[in-house]
């Protein structure tokens, strides 16, 4: 039996520059799925994100949107009402104060404008550095890393890292990539983490980065099995690109929710 050599740090940049492209031709849709039109309002969807489905989030921001356009309206938010627009999101009653917070911080410091450096995003009510750097990379064209469960969860099993906290997470992979690609490697990692590398369950045999993943074979690798555990509106090209048949896919699948 032959024993395989320790990856280089050489090799391990190589592979991870190949998962790179691969991302971007399984996933040329990927993008920032919290639904905004400027700084504020992908402030307060990030916050409204927290334990909750950015579909939720953006079924709930339309009126809130309408309702708050401005910093100043956030800080002088009735609180009830406030309240009553983002329960759906769960944690409401804490979500609501670091709303108004956010939007008296903002006035009193920023002018009403949300800042576009991390070291002062990180200052303000609700956002920690995974918030800011999707508030950097979306609405400031910041390059930025955000380290989510998905992020976290597919870069350990590439064997890309070892590291288990965030902030060392977002160094490693940094150090691994252009700065240029950053936002949009974690969209397409994100992507690909709720649409078939799953926590549970992924989809192996249904996935383009299997001859790079040290971890393939952690769920189904036959075909048949792995179409079905596609998810989202691009589940038929996920599945023809790895030479699946479409049609394995289920219906239900373009149409479910992706976690």
């Amino acid at each position: 039996m032959t024993t395989r050599s320790p990856e280089t740090d050489l090799g391990r940049t190589r592979r991870a520059r190949r998962i790179g492209r691969e991302l971007t031709a399984t996933h040329p849709d990927a993008h920032c799925e919290l639904d905004h039109s400027n700084a504020l309002e992908l402030a307060v969807a990030t916050i409204l994100s927290a334990q909750c489905t950015d579909k939720k989030v953006n079924e709930v921001t339309p009126k809130l949107f309408a309702r708050y356009r401005s910093a100043a309206d956030y800080a002088g938010a009735d609180r009830t009402e406030l309240e009553e627009l983002i329960r759906p999101t769960g944690f409401y009653r804490n979500k609501t104060s670091s709303l108004i917070n956010l939007g008296r911080q903002l006035c009193e410091r920023y002018d009403g404008e949300v800042p576009g450096k991390l070291a002062d995003l990180v200052t303000l009510p609700g956002i920690g550095r995974k918030t800011a750097n999707v508030i950097l990379g979306n609405a400031f064209d910041v390059p930025g890393i955000t380290v989510d469960t998905h992020f976290q969860r597919l870069v350990q099993r590439w064997g890309l890292t070892t590291e288990t906290d965030p902030v060392k997470i977002e160094h490693a992979i940094g150090a691994l990539y252009p700065k240029r690609d950053w936002t949009m490697l974690s969209h397409r990692i994100i992507f690909h983490g709720r649409r078939v590398c799953h926590a549970r369950k992924p989809a192996c045999g249904a996935c383009t980065l299997a001859r790079l993943c040290p971890a393939y074979g952690t769920g189904p690798t036959e075909p048949a099995a792995a179409a079905k555990l596609l998810k989202g509106p691009r589940a038929r090209d996920l599945a023809a690109a790895v030479g699946i048949d479409p049609d394995l896919v289920p219906p239900q699948a373009a149409v479910a929710d992706v976690p």
